[in-house]
């Protein structure tokens, strides 16, 4: 057998290994490629099952809104207006709802910006609505609050008409019973309230008594002597007060009550009087009216107000 060259057997080796190396690398590249593939693949899959879950939550949300747009479309339907302006103004923000609700329902939940637009839109409607609701229901306190006024004015007018027809009535009577000339007047009609410490007052639980201040008038042509002079005194409410004398006066063609009265010397000069009203239980708050009379004659009234 021949005996290989030493020089030529390492040349063979070394074709051997390139040889090799050669046949190698193909399949090096392969499970390369085979990698970046998997790679790429579970890459792809992560982006499809993130989008997939976005594109779920971003549906929820649309139909959360689309809830909260039909739920505010059915709170306008149940509002309403004794009012036509405000009423107009409520069609007008249902047709505005209405519209939403259609441009939602039209619009893909991935359009992000579209969705922000409509819920700062279902913001606005929101607070139109509450201003709707103030304005109502201050225009029905405002309604109720002129209907009971408007009442109490006709009654007002009604019974002052009807004392203003028995004082008519009460003047003309007097007037064709004395001469203008003979009637005695007075001026500075003063109702006062005096505490405890006989200091005027002006509080309702100070006053221990009232008094009553008037001139009579000088008149040459009025009846000479003892001339007497009443008062009667009305509580807020229209009640007489009387101090327990049961003083009572002629006038017109009856018997008036009054509250406290004094007789003075009139001799057809004027006359400074003074007249206490006493013994009344209690005061309470509100305006105190005085009328002061003589015999078939009304002197004048004065006002008092008690805190």
């Amino acid at each position: 057998m021949e005996r290989e060259d030493p020089l030529e057997r390492l040349e063979r080796q070394e074709r051997e290994k390139q040889e090799r190396k050669s046949a190698g690398a193909p399949k090096v590249i392969m499970f390369v490629l085979i990698a970046v593939a998997a790679a790429l693949a579970v890459a792809l899959a992560a982006v499809w099952m993130s989008k997939s879950k976005l594109i779920g939550e971003l549906n929820e949300e649309k139909e959360d809104l689309t809830e909260q747009i039909v739920a505010l479309q059915e709170d306008y339907a149940t509002l309403s207006s004794d009012y036509e302006a405000i009423n107009m103004q409520l069609d007008s923000s249902r047709e505005e709802i209405a519209q939403l609700v259609d441009r939602i329902k039209n619009t893909e939940a991935t359009n992000r910006a579209k969705m922000r637009q409509y819920e700062k839109e279902l913001g606005t409607l929101r607070s139109i609505m509450r201003n709707y609701i103030v304005q109502i229901d201050s225009l029905n306190d405002l309604n109720h609050q002129l209907t009971v006024a408007a009442a109490s004015a006709r009654r007002e007018a009604a019974e002052s008409k009807a004392r203003n027809k028995e004082l008519t009535a009460q003047v003309e009577d007097l007037s064709g019973q004395v001469a203008a000339g003979s009637v005695v007047k007075a001026r500075g009609i003063r109702l006062e309230a005096y505490g405890s410490n006989d200091r005027i007052v002006d509080r309702s639980t100070r006053v221990a008594r009232l008094l009553v201040t008037l001139s009579l008038i000088e008149n040459e042509l009025a009846p000479k002597g003892p001339m007497r002079v009443y008062v009667r005194v009305t509580d807020p409410d229209g009640n007489l007060l009387q101090d327990g004398t049961n003083a009572s006066f002629a006038f017109g063609d009856g018997q008036l009550p009054a509250t406290a009265s004094r007789e003075v010397d009139y001799e057809g000069s004027e006359v400074e009087m003074s007249i206490y009203v006493n013994n009344i239980p209690s005061y309470v708050k509100g305006v105190y009216t005085v009328e002061v009379y003589s015999q078939n004659t009304r002197l004048g009234s004065a006002e008092l107000l008690l805190r």
